[in-house]
Formats: C-alpha cells, structure tokens, sequence
C-alpha cells in the first residue's frame, strides 16, 4: 500500500528529480521501511503520508489516514485536537527540530503516550509546505535512553573492566577502569591483540571469547588467572569474568558484533581463599599425623609417619637428618655432624624409609643449608635459582639430594632445649619457592617429629632398652 493517498503529496515535500518512473513508489517503500511512525501534514494540516510503523502503533491504516485534517476525531481526543494541532503545525515557522510528548488514540479506542519530533518540509521556493512529524511509543524511546544512558555509564563510571571486543578478539572500546587493571591507556590497546596485554592466560580468554561468539553467552562467570604486563613488572591476577555476545538489531539474522567482556579483580579474595583451604588442609594433615603416630610402639616410626603426613601436597621429598653424638645444648658451638635418619624413597614415590643404621656422617659441604640451620637453630631456605637444568641437577646433587629438586626448606628440630637434627623438604621445578607461610608449616612438623625422636633417646635410655 503507497504511504501517499493524496494527489501532488509527494511533490509538496519535495519533487521526485530522478525523473524516472517509480519515484514515488520508492518514497513510499523507504517511508513504509523505517522503523519509526512518521505521518506528514501540508500547510493546511491535512495528513499526507502514513506509514506502516504509525499504522502499527495506533491501528489506522494509510487508507484511513491520509486525507484527514489534522487528529481531532480519531487519533486524539477532541478536547485535545486543538492543542495537538497547533503544537505539530508549529514547527512550520521554527528552525529545528520540536520534541513534544502527548496522547494519541488508537483505533480501538485505546491511548497511547507518544514523543514526536516534527519539522518544517519546505517546497521549491524555500517556504514552509508542511510538517514531517516522526512519533514513537514513549516507552520505547525511553528504553533506547535507558540503554545508551547503560551504555555511557559502564565506560564512564563502572568499577569494573569493561571491554568490547570485536570479531577478530581485539578490543574495539575500553573503559577507564578495564585500561587500568590491563596496565595500559585507552586508546593504545585499542586494535591490539590480547596476547600483546597478557603475558600468561590469553589462550584461555580468547577460548572463551570464541566460545560466546558461537555458542552465546555462558550461564555463570568465569574465574580466570591472567598475568598482565606492567611498568612495575609482571603481575599474577584473578579476574572474574562475563560475557554477552552483541548482534545486530538491523540484521535478519543475527549477526555477531562482538563481545562485551565485563570483568572484576577478584585476586584478593582468591589469595583469602586458597589460603584458608591451604589452612584447613595442613591443620588437618597434623591432626592425622598426630592421632597416626599416637599408635606407633616406636617413637622412630612416628618421626616417619609425621614425615609422610607433612610431605602430602607440600613437598616432593622430605629427609630428616640427626646431630650425631650428643644434641647441642644452647651456646655450643662445636663442629656440626649429622647422620640420616628418614628419607623418601628417591625413586618412586612411598612412605619414609629409615636409614643410617651405620651411622655414617652425611658428606655435607661446608656452608650447606641443613648444617646452616642447626648451626643458627632457625629455619633456612634455599634455591637453585633460574638456571638451566643440568646446572640445577648439579646444584642438587652437590648438597646430597635428590636431583630433581630445585628448591629447599631446612627446619630444625628442637626439644627441650637441644638441637636434635633438622629436616629438610624438597620440592621439583614444577612446584613454587617455599614461602614464610610454608616454613612455618615445616616448623610446625619439625616440633612433632622432634618431640618423638627425644621420647626415643629417653626410651633407648632405660634400663632394659
């Protein structure tokens, strides 16, 4: 159905100058194709085009509507008409554009709150001819506010990351907070690859980027771990992420856009986590160590079994090593020699063996870390450092230990006042430095093993033993 029902119509708002057939035709197909409601009035107010989206809203067809003078009598109220009609036929003798809000009728008989934006229509001559009034249902408009007003504030206010991410997974807009946990201005990461942002966890984000490209947005947030570049350095961080796929509104399929990636530094609160569960999970370990070695006849073997109950997740291999002779009381400062008591098995892994039955000394260099924290009865922590793996092999090897390990922890162990030994844990180049949080673990376990290896020096002192 032609948007124009009216004869001349289409040469008031402006003549068809391709002079080829079905210029009016195609007017009415682009007036008939827009997603706004527009109708138009001449300069006597009578309405000479309608399109489908006015016919949508209010219920009147083309057919019914062009032609008529003005609203009154079918789309307003007639104790309106006139203040609608004046206020749309306005426009005519002012520059711009005019926005009024007010009430329409339907065509049965319902109301609907529309906003108009209306605007002079001038002929050949430059004069006003008419009115052009685009209308839409106030809510709607309001909604479209609402959404680029969402919009605005994300990449303004937001205390979280926001990104848009394009097709190729490059970010395309970021906001002030997203620039500042990825270290980097807003404009220079525009158009950059994330690997260029993130030493560490890009192949897991991109992953989940084209994930919701395809498939849509996932049903919960993501935890991810990424290590981002900065001046300072580079940093560990824990971000938790969503993510909507964004698709055109003006395709017939939906075509997608990108992502909007919104994210949150949740690092903190992971760290808590973790810590807690590393927590409960040693708090328990000696709590089973202590009820497991409670039923030991021989003190030695519970040595062992705290040795095996210490050594789960915290370490790859444990050693305890005891001061030959007799312990060193405080202040003496003879030469340091000690003998194996307990290790794991070197090869695969297994409970604690006892060993030095012959009571040899242990061939430690002088300076070694195990003979360092019995000389300052205090714990000692050592590395290999960044270096390659056959020197790493060589530096454990020249200490005694198994050639795996790369990092070293040395608590000693002390009882009534006298240094009994030290034990030493070891951990592979898969696994992270001891920290202070893992030595005093390592301190704790050394009290308990400590404890029973003095019951076994009393025991073995009995008459009898």
């Amino acid at each position: 159905m032609s948007a124009s029902r009216r004869s001349g119509a289409t040469d008031e708002l402006g003549p068809d100058e391709s002079g080829e057939p079905g210029g009016s035709d195609l007017l009415a197909a682009l007036l008939d194709g827009m997603d706004a409601a527009l109708c138009a009035f001449d300069a006597d107010g009578v309405v000479t085009h309608w399109n489908r989206e006015a016919e949508r809203i209010l219920g009147w067809t083309a057919a019914e509507a062009v032609g008529r003078h003005g609203f009154a009598g079918w789309a307003v109220r007639t104790a309106d008409a006139e203040e609608v009609q004046a206020r749309l036929m306005s426009a005519m003798g002012a520059p711009g554009r005019q926005v009024h809000e007010f009430a329409l009728v339907t065509k049965d008989g319902g109301r609907v709150l529309v906003r108009t934006q209306s605007a002079a229509v001038r002929g050949p001559d430059g004069k006003p001819a008419g009115v052009y009034c685009a209308f839409s249902e106030v809510h709607a408009q309001i909604d479209l506010e609402r959404s680029i007003a969402l919009s605005e504030a994300l990449f303004q206010d937001a205390a979280w990351g926001v990104v848009l991410v394009d097709a190729d997974l490059r970010p395309a807009v970021v906001n002030a907070h997203a620039a500042r946990m990825l270290g980097v201005g807003r404009t220079s990461v525009l158009g950059r690859p994330l690997g260029e942002l993130l030493a560490q966890g890009v192949e897991e984000l991109e992953a989940a980027l084209t994930h919701v490209l395809a498939e849509g947005a996932p049903p919960a947030p993501a935890e991810m771990w990424v290590t981002v570049r900065t001046p300072e350095g580079e940093k560990r961080r824990c971000w938790r992420s969503g993510f909507v796929r964004l698709a055109s509104p003006l395709a017939e399929e939906p075509v997608p856009l990108g992502v909007g990636w919104l994210f949150e530094d949740v690092t903190e609160a992971k760290q808590g986590e973790q810590e807690a569960s590393l927590l409960r999970f040693r708090t328990n370990q000696l709590h089973r160590a202590a009820r497991a070695a409670a039923e030991c006849e021989d003190p030695v073997e519970a040595a062992t079994v705290h040795l095996d109950f210490a050594l789960a997740g915290f370490a790859d291999h444990a050693l305890v090593d005891r001061v030959a002779g007799t312990p060193r009381a405080e202040g003496e400062e003879p030469s340091v020699r000690l003998v194996r008591l307990a290790a794991t098995p070197a090869g695969a892994p297994g409970p604690s063996l006892l060993t030095g039955a012959a009571g040899l000394p242990v061939r430690y260099p002088e300076g070694h870390p195990a003979l360092r924290c019995v000389e300052r009865a205090g714990t000692v922590r050592a590395d290999a450092g960044p270096v390659p793996a056959e020197r790493a092999r060589e530096w454990a090897l020249e200490r005694q230990w198994p050639g795996d390990a790369v990092h070293a922890l040395c608590a000693v162990l002390r009882s009534r006042g006298r240094t009994l030994g030290v034990v030493t844990f070891l951990r592979g180049a898969g696994r992270s430095r001891f920290e202070r949080s893992d030595a005093a673990y390592a301190e704790d376990v050394a009290v308990r093993i400590a404890t029973v290896l003095d019951l076994a020096e009393a025991v073995r002192g009995r008459p009898g033993k």
